[in-house]
Protein backbone atom coordinates (compact mmCIF):
# COMPACT_ATOMS: atom_id res chain seq x y z
CA UNK A 1 0.00 0.00 0.00
CA UNK A 2 1.44 3.57 -0.87
CA UNK A 3 2.00 6.38 1.72
CA UNK A 4 -0.26 8.57 -0.20
CA UNK A 5 -3.26 6.20 0.56
CA UNK A 6 -2.42 5.92 4.00
CA UNK A 7 -4.97 7.03 6.37
CA UNK A 8 -3.97 9.48 8.62
CA UNK A 9 -5.78 11.71 11.61
CA UNK A 10 -6.30 15.00 12.86
CA UNK A 11 -7.55 15.22 16.51
CA UNK A 12 -10.98 13.52 15.49
CA UNK A 13 -10.82 14.24 11.94
CA UNK A 14 -10.41 11.21 9.64
CA UNK A 15 -8.48 11.68 6.28
CA UNK A 16 -8.62 8.88 4.13
CA UNK A 17 -5.36 9.67 2.13
CA UNK A 18 -2.69 11.82 2.36
CA UNK A 19 -3.12 13.97 -0.27
CA UNK A 20 -4.82 17.51 -0.85
CA UNK A 21 -5.65 20.20 -2.82
CA UNK A 22 -3.89 22.82 -2.24
CA UNK A 23 -6.01 26.41 -2.91
CA UNK A 24 -6.78 27.67 -5.67
CA UNK A 25 -8.93 31.15 -6.10
CA UNK A 26 -12.37 29.44 -8.07
CA UNK A 27 -13.44 33.01 -9.25
CA UNK A 28 -17.05 31.51 -9.20
CA UNK A 29 -19.29 33.83 -6.93
CA UNK A 30 -21.27 37.00 -7.75
CA UNK A 31 -20.51 40.28 -7.26
CA UNK A 32 -22.02 39.47 -3.83
CA UNK A 33 -19.76 37.08 -2.72
CA UNK A 34 -22.07 34.18 -2.55
CA UNK A 35 -20.82 30.79 -3.07
CA UNK A 36 -23.46 28.73 -5.49
CA UNK A 37 -24.00 25.81 -7.23
CA UNK A 38 -21.25 25.98 -9.50
CA UNK A 39 -18.96 25.50 -6.09
CA UNK A 40 -21.35 22.59 -5.39
CA UNK A 41 -20.16 20.93 -9.07
CA UNK A 42 -16.44 21.61 -8.78
CA UNK A 43 -15.82 20.21 -5.58
CA UNK A 44 -18.02 17.04 -6.16
CA UNK A 45 -16.06 16.32 -9.34
CA UNK A 46 -13.15 16.78 -6.85
CA UNK A 47 -14.70 14.41 -4.31
CA UNK A 48 -15.32 12.02 -6.96
CA UNK A 49 -11.86 11.29 -8.12
CA UNK A 50 -10.64 10.34 -4.33
CA UNK A 51 -9.66 13.34 -2.82
CA UNK A 52 -8.68 13.24 0.99
CA UNK A 53 -8.71 16.78 1.89
CA UNK A 54 -9.40 19.91 -0.12
CA UNK A 55 -8.86 23.42 0.65
CA UNK A 56 -11.08 25.70 -0.91
CA UNK A 57 -9.61 28.85 -2.49
CA UNK A 58 -9.34 32.23 -0.99
CA UNK A 59 -12.41 33.74 1.31
CA UNK A 60 -12.31 36.57 1.94
CA UNK A 61 -13.19 37.64 5.91
CA UNK A 62 -14.49 41.26 4.69
CA UNK A 63 -16.54 42.08 1.53
CA UNK A 64 -14.54 45.53 1.80
CA UNK A 65 -11.45 43.59 1.12
CA UNK A 66 -11.66 41.57 -1.74
CA UNK A 67 -8.91 40.23 -3.85
CA UNK A 68 -10.45 39.43 -7.31
CA UNK A 69 -13.77 39.47 -8.88
CA UNK A 70 -15.60 36.75 -8.12
CA UNK A 71 -13.95 35.64 -4.59
CA UNK A 72 -16.17 34.17 -2.02
CA UNK A 73 -16.76 36.57 1.00
CA UNK A 74 -17.80 35.27 4.51
CA UNK A 75 -18.56 37.72 6.84
CA UNK A 76 -22.30 37.12 8.37
CA UNK A 77 -24.79 33.85 8.10
CA UNK A 78 -26.16 35.34 5.31
CA UNK A 79 -25.14 32.12 2.88
CA UNK A 80 -25.47 29.67 5.72
CA UNK A 81 -27.52 27.14 3.94
CA UNK A 82 -25.64 26.98 0.66
CA UNK A 83 -22.59 26.51 2.95
CA UNK A 84 -24.03 23.79 4.52
CA UNK A 85 -24.63 22.10 1.30
CA UNK A 86 -20.97 22.86 0.03
CA UNK A 87 -19.76 21.31 3.26
CA UNK A 88 -21.88 18.26 2.46
CA UNK A 89 -20.53 17.43 -0.68
CA UNK A 90 -17.43 16.51 1.43
CA UNK A 91 -19.12 14.54 3.83
CA UNK A 92 -20.89 12.67 1.41
CA UNK A 93 -17.69 11.55 -0.24
CA UNK A 94 -15.34 11.21 2.76
CA UNK A 95 -13.61 14.31 1.50
CA UNK A 96 -12.52 16.75 4.30
CA UNK A 97 -12.73 20.57 3.31
CA UNK A 98 -10.56 23.05 4.87
CA UNK A 99 -12.23 26.85 4.00
CA UNK A 100 -9.14 28.77 3.65
CA UNK A 101 -9.99 32.53 5.03
CA UNK A 102 -7.60 35.32 3.73
CA UNK A 103 -7.74 39.38 3.85
CA UNK A 104 -5.22 40.71 0.28
CA UNK A 105 -4.40 43.93 2.34
CA UNK A 106 -2.43 45.52 -0.71
CA UNK A 107 -2.33 42.38 -3.09
CA UNK A 108 -5.63 43.97 -4.32
CA UNK A 109 -6.13 44.84 -8.21
CA UNK A 110 -6.48 48.90 -8.19
CA UNK A 111 -10.04 49.78 -8.63
CA UNK A 112 -11.51 46.41 -7.46
CA UNK A 113 -12.03 48.16 -3.69
CA UNK A 114 -13.08 51.84 -2.57
CA UNK A 115 -8.65 51.37 -0.72
CA UNK A 116 -6.62 49.37 0.15
CA UNK A 117 -5.29 48.83 3.40
CA UNK A 118 -1.85 47.02 4.69
CA UNK A 119 0.33 47.03 7.74
CA UNK A 120 2.42 49.76 6.20
CA UNK A 121 1.76 52.22 3.09
CA UNK A 122 4.71 50.73 0.88
CA UNK A 123 3.83 50.41 -2.59
CA UNK A 124 4.09 47.52 -4.80
CA UNK A 125 7.78 47.35 -7.35
CA UNK A 126 7.83 49.89 -10.31
CA UNK A 127 6.69 45.98 -12.45
CA UNK A 128 3.18 46.15 -10.74
CA UNK A 129 2.43 49.53 -9.72
CA UNK A 130 0.18 50.43 -12.46
CA UNK A 131 -2.01 47.66 -10.95
CA UNK A 132 -1.76 48.02 -7.85
CA UNK A 133 -2.12 51.39 -5.77
CA UNK A 134 -0.18 52.20 -2.74
CA UNK A 135 -2.28 50.77 0.48
CA UNK A 136 -3.47 53.05 3.44
CA UNK A 137 -1.65 51.71 7.06
CA UNK A 138 -4.11 50.09 9.27
CA UNK A 139 -4.97 51.92 12.46
CA UNK A 140 -4.78 49.58 15.86
CA UNK A 141 -8.77 49.56 16.08
CA UNK A 142 -8.96 48.37 12.56
CA UNK A 143 -6.61 45.68 13.08
CA UNK A 144 -8.47 44.31 16.11
CA UNK A 145 -11.24 44.35 13.63
CA UNK A 146 -9.62 41.83 11.47
CA UNK A 147 -8.96 39.73 13.70
CA UNK A 148 -12.13 39.22 15.23
CA UNK A 149 -13.51 38.65 11.30
CA UNK A 150 -11.26 35.85 11.29
CA UNK A 151 -13.06 34.77 14.50
CA UNK A 152 -16.65 35.18 13.14
CA UNK A 153 -16.07 33.60 9.26
CA UNK A 154 -14.08 30.59 11.08
CA UNK A 155 -17.53 30.41 13.70
CA UNK A 156 -19.62 30.20 10.68
CA UNK A 157 -17.28 27.59 8.74
CA UNK A 158 -17.87 25.28 11.79
CA UNK A 159 -21.65 25.77 11.94
CA UNK A 160 -21.87 25.18 7.91
CA UNK A 161 -19.85 21.59 8.46
CA UNK A 162 -16.76 22.24 7.55
CA UNK A 163 -13.88 19.88 9.24
CA UNK A 164 -11.49 23.15 9.05
CA UNK A 165 -10.00 26.57 8.24
CA UNK A 166 -7.07 27.36 7.12
CA UNK A 167 -5.02 31.05 7.75
CA UNK A 168 -3.55 32.73 4.58
CA UNK A 169 -0.33 33.60 5.96
CA UNK A 170 1.54 33.49 2.60
CA UNK A 171 1.90 34.42 -0.75
CA UNK A 172 2.25 38.18 -0.02
CA UNK A 173 -1.44 38.49 1.58
CA UNK A 174 -2.16 40.72 4.72
CA UNK A 175 -0.89 38.05 7.48
CA UNK A 176 2.46 37.62 5.93
CA UNK A 177 2.37 41.66 4.85
CA UNK A 178 2.36 41.84 8.67
CA UNK A 179 5.48 38.81 9.10
CA UNK A 180 7.35 40.34 6.32
CA UNK A 181 9.92 43.63 7.10
CA UNK A 182 9.20 44.79 3.70
CA UNK A 183 5.97 45.58 3.98
CA UNK A 184 5.93 45.58 7.90
CA UNK A 185 7.61 49.21 9.02
CA UNK A 186 5.44 49.43 11.81
CA UNK A 187 6.59 50.99 15.43
CA UNK A 188 4.05 49.69 17.40
CA UNK A 189 3.27 46.37 18.95
CA UNK A 190 2.63 44.86 15.65
CA UNK A 191 6.05 45.76 13.75
CA UNK A 192 9.74 46.26 14.34
CA UNK A 193 10.88 43.10 16.19
CA UNK A 194 10.18 39.10 14.27
CA UNK A 195 7.95 38.81 17.83
CA UNK A 196 5.71 41.97 17.16
CA UNK A 197 5.36 40.73 13.76
CA UNK A 198 4.10 37.76 14.23
CA UNK A 199 1.99 39.17 16.44
CA UNK A 200 -1.15 39.45 13.78
CA UNK A 201 -0.99 35.92 12.97
CA UNK A 202 -0.76 34.81 16.90
CA UNK A 203 -3.94 36.89 17.82
CA UNK A 204 -5.94 35.80 14.88
CA UNK A 205 -5.50 32.20 15.92
CA UNK A 206 -6.38 32.73 19.34
CA UNK A 207 -9.55 34.15 18.05
CA UNK A 208 -9.97 31.71 15.97
CA UNK A 209 -9.61 28.83 18.30
CA UNK A 210 -11.47 30.33 21.16
CA UNK A 211 -14.57 31.17 18.96
CA UNK A 212 -14.71 27.34 17.56
CA UNK A 213 -14.82 23.45 18.80
CA UNK A 214 -11.65 21.76 20.19
CA UNK A 215 -12.08 19.18 17.51
CA UNK A 216 -12.47 21.56 14.45
CA UNK A 217 -8.98 22.14 12.40
CA UNK A 218 -6.50 25.07 12.02
CA UNK A 219 -4.48 25.42 9.92
CA UNK A 220 -1.86 27.74 8.56
CA UNK A 221 -0.09 28.44 4.95
CA UNK A 222 3.16 30.27 5.58
CA UNK A 223 5.77 31.36 3.49
CA UNK A 224 9.23 29.28 3.81
CA UNK A 225 11.11 32.84 2.39
CA UNK A 226 9.86 35.82 0.50
CA UNK A 227 12.03 35.20 -2.03
CA UNK A 228 12.81 39.04 -2.06
CA UNK A 229 16.42 41.09 -1.51
CA UNK A 230 15.66 42.56 2.93
CA UNK A 231 12.41 40.05 2.94
CA UNK A 232 11.65 37.69 6.29
CA UNK A 233 14.83 35.84 7.08
CA UNK A 234 15.22 31.96 7.80
CA UNK A 235 15.40 32.63 11.38
CA UNK A 236 12.52 34.56 11.85
CA UNK A 237 10.62 32.27 9.56
CA UNK A 238 11.66 29.31 11.83
CA UNK A 239 10.97 30.78 15.10
CA UNK A 240 7.12 31.80 13.30
CA UNK A 241 6.44 28.26 12.68
CA UNK A 242 7.98 27.23 16.09
CA UNK A 243 5.52 30.23 17.62
CA UNK A 244 2.32 28.98 15.84
CA UNK A 245 3.23 24.87 16.62
CA UNK A 246 3.65 25.96 20.24
CA UNK A 247 0.08 28.23 20.11
CA UNK A 248 -1.47 24.64 18.88
CA UNK A 249 -1.87 24.93 15.10
CA UNK A 250 -2.94 21.67 13.69
CA UNK A 251 -1.30 21.90 10.38
CA UNK A 252 0.92 24.02 8.43
CA UNK A 253 1.31 23.97 4.79
CA UNK A 254 4.59 25.14 3.21
CA UNK A 255 4.72 27.58 0.78
CA UNK A 256 6.85 30.43 -0.64
CA UNK A 257 6.56 33.66 -2.44
CA UNK A 258 4.25 36.52 -3.17
CA UNK A 259 2.67 38.37 -6.48
CA UNK A 260 6.47 40.49 -6.49
CA UNK A 261 8.37 37.16 -6.41
CA UNK A 262 5.82 33.98 -7.19
CA UNK A 263 7.70 31.47 -6.37
CA UNK A 264 4.29 29.33 -5.69
CA UNK A 265 4.02 29.34 -9.00
CA UNK A 266 7.31 27.96 -10.17
CA UNK A 267 8.99 30.68 -11.04
CA UNK A 268 11.85 30.10 -8.92
CA UNK A 269 12.21 26.71 -9.95
CA UNK A 270 14.62 26.66 -13.06
CA UNK A 271 17.01 28.31 -10.10
CA UNK A 272 17.18 25.08 -7.82
CA UNK A 273 19.56 22.90 -7.54
CA UNK A 274 19.55 19.63 -10.08
CA UNK A 275 19.26 17.40 -6.71
CA UNK A 276 16.41 19.71 -5.77
CA UNK A 277 14.41 19.23 -9.02
CA UNK A 278 14.65 15.60 -9.18
CA UNK A 279 12.55 15.38 -5.53
CA UNK A 280 10.18 17.44 -7.41
CA UNK A 281 8.88 19.46 -4.13
CA UNK A 282 9.57 23.14 -4.51
CA UNK A 283 9.91 23.23 -0.40
CA UNK A 284 10.88 19.55 0.26
CA UNK A 285 13.83 20.66 1.84
CA UNK A 286 12.58 23.29 4.18
CA UNK A 287 10.31 21.19 5.45
CA UNK A 288 13.05 18.43 6.21
CA UNK A 289 14.41 21.12 8.16
CA UNK A 290 11.21 22.40 9.88
CA UNK A 291 10.55 18.98 10.66
CA UNK A 292 13.05 18.80 13.79
CA UNK A 293 11.82 22.02 15.25
CA UNK A 294 7.42 21.65 15.40
CA UNK A 295 5.06 18.21 16.12
CA UNK A 296 2.08 19.84 14.11
CA UNK A 297 1.53 18.40 11.23
CA UNK A 298 3.01 19.60 8.18
CA UNK A 299 1.77 19.91 4.28
CA UNK A 300 4.05 20.77 1.23
CA UNK A 301 2.39 21.88 -1.86
CA UNK A 302 4.27 23.25 -4.56
CA UNK A 303 6.05 20.98 -7.68
CA UNK A 304 4.70 17.34 -6.64
CA UNK A 305 3.84 15.29 -9.81
CA UNK A 306 5.19 11.81 -9.89
CA UNK A 307 3.86 8.90 -7.21
CA UNK A 308 7.15 8.03 -6.77
CA UNK A 309 8.31 11.55 -5.52
CA UNK A 310 4.90 12.40 -3.19
CA UNK A 311 5.62 8.73 -1.45
CA UNK A 312 9.24 9.01 -1.24
CA UNK A 313 8.92 12.61 0.63
CA UNK A 314 6.50 11.19 2.83
CA UNK A 315 8.11 7.89 3.92
CA UNK A 316 10.97 10.34 4.27
CA UNK A 317 8.95 12.47 7.11
CA UNK A 318 9.42 15.65 5.73
CA UNK A 319 6.04 16.25 5.63
CA UNK A 320 2.51 14.42 6.67
CA UNK A 321 0.79 15.05 3.44
CA UNK A 322 0.78 16.03 -0.03
CA UNK A 323 -0.22 19.45 -1.44
CA UNK A 324 -0.92 19.70 -5.44
CA UNK A 325 -3.39 22.03 -7.01
CA UNK A 326 -2.65 22.83 -10.53
CA UNK A 327 -3.40 19.54 -11.73
CA UNK A 328 -6.14 19.14 -10.23
CA UNK A 329 -7.72 22.22 -12.93
CA UNK A 330 -7.15 19.51 -15.49
CA UNK A 331 -7.35 16.20 -14.35
CA UNK A 332 -10.22 16.64 -11.65
CA UNK A 333 -9.50 12.70 -10.79
CA UNK A 334 -6.01 12.75 -10.63
CA UNK A 335 -5.87 11.16 -6.73
CA UNK A 336 -7.21 8.09 -7.78
CA UNK A 337 -4.96 7.56 -10.34
CA UNK A 338 -1.62 8.43 -8.34
CA UNK A 339 -2.44 6.36 -5.42
CA UNK A 340 -2.73 3.84 -8.35
CA UNK A 341 1.12 4.49 -8.95
CA UNK A 342 0.16 6.35 -12.24
CA UNK A 343 1.56 9.94 -12.38
CA UNK A 344 0.08 13.04 -13.03
CA UNK A 345 -0.88 13.17 -16.85
CA UNK A 346 -0.82 16.84 -17.81
CA UNK A 347 2.73 18.98 -16.53
CA UNK A 348 1.07 21.92 -16.82
CA UNK A 349 3.55 24.57 -18.20
CA UNK A 350 4.09 27.88 -17.22
CA UNK A 351 1.07 30.01 -18.40
CA UNK A 352 2.29 32.63 -20.67
CA UNK A 353 0.30 34.98 -23.02
CA UNK A 354 3.39 35.99 -25.21
CA UNK A 355 2.96 39.34 -23.55
CA UNK A 356 5.87 40.30 -21.31
CA UNK A 357 4.41 42.65 -19.32
CA UNK A 358 1.35 40.31 -18.06
CA UNK A 359 3.87 37.20 -18.28
CA UNK A 360 6.21 38.67 -15.92
CA UNK A 361 2.73 39.47 -13.04
CA UNK A 362 2.17 35.67 -12.98
CA UNK A 363 -1.51 35.98 -12.92
CA UNK A 364 -2.05 33.54 -15.76
CA UNK A 365 -0.87 30.96 -13.10
CA UNK A 366 -4.67 32.24 -11.07
CA UNK A 367 -6.92 32.92 -14.28
CA UNK A 368 -6.24 30.23 -16.51
CA UNK A 369 -6.93 27.93 -14.04
CA UNK A 370 -10.25 29.54 -12.87
CA UNK A 371 -11.93 29.62 -16.55
CA UNK A 372 -10.95 25.51 -16.45
CA UNK A 373 -12.74 25.31 -12.70
CA UNK A 374 -15.94 26.71 -14.60
CA UNK A 375 -15.96 24.19 -17.22
CA UNK A 376 -15.75 21.18 -14.42
CA UNK A 377 -18.25 23.28 -12.47
CA UNK A 378 -20.46 23.12 -15.32
CA UNK A 379 -20.00 19.14 -16.08
CA UNK A 380 -17.33 19.68 -18.85
CA UNK A 381 -13.97 18.11 -20.09
CA UNK A 382 -11.22 20.99 -18.99
CA UNK A 383 -9.50 21.61 -21.84
CA UNK A 384 -5.06 21.49 -21.74
CA UNK A 385 -4.53 23.60 -24.27
CA UNK A 386 -6.70 26.46 -23.74
CA UNK A 387 -5.77 29.72 -24.71
CA UNK A 388 -3.93 31.84 -22.36
CA UNK A 389 -4.16 35.12 -24.64
CA UNK A 390 -8.41 34.35 -24.57
CA UNK A 391 -8.79 33.81 -20.60
CA UNK A 392 -5.83 36.93 -20.31
CA UNK A 393 -8.59 39.06 -22.41
CA UNK A 394 -11.88 37.46 -20.76
CA UNK A 395 -10.62 37.90 -17.29
CA UNK A 396 -9.90 41.78 -18.17
CA UNK A 397 -13.36 42.07 -19.43
CA UNK A 398 -14.70 40.74 -16.30
CA UNK A 399 -12.50 42.93 -14.04
CA UNK A 400 -13.77 45.87 -16.35
CA UNK A 401 -17.26 45.26 -15.17
CA UNK A 402 -16.38 44.11 -12.06
CA UNK A 403 -15.32 47.24 -11.28
CA UNK A 404 -17.86 49.91 -13.05
CA UNK A 405 -20.29 47.55 -11.15
CA UNK A 406 -18.38 48.31 -7.46
CA UNK A 407 -18.01 51.72 -8.20
CA UNK A 408 -21.85 52.67 -9.15
CA UNK A 409 -22.93 50.41 -6.20
CA UNK A 410 -20.43 52.84 -3.93
CA UNK A 411 -22.36 55.53 -5.34
CA UNK A 412 -25.30 53.96 -4.59
CA UNK A 413 -24.29 53.69 -1.01
CA UNK A 414 -23.13 56.93 0.31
Amino acid sequence: MSQLASAIDIGQVHFKNKMIKGAMSEALANHAGQPNHLHLGLYEAWAKGGLGCAITGNVMVDFRAKNEPGVVVIETERDLEPLKQWAAIGKKHGMVQLVQLSHPGRQCPKGLNKETVAPSAVPFSPALAMSFGTPRALREDEILDIIQRFATSAAICEKAGFEGVQLHGAHGYLISQFLSPLTNKRQDQWGGSAENRMRFLLEIYKAVRAATSDQFIISVKLNSADFQRGGISEEDVIATFKAIDAAGIDLIEISGGSYEAPAMAGVKQEKRKASTIAREAYFLEFAEKIREQVQCKLMVTGGFRTAAGMNAALASGACDFIGMARPFAVEPDVTNRLIAGQDVRYAVDKIKTGISMIDKMAIMEVIWYAAQFKDIAEGKQPNPKLSPLKVFFNYLKGNVKAVIKGQVNSRKSA
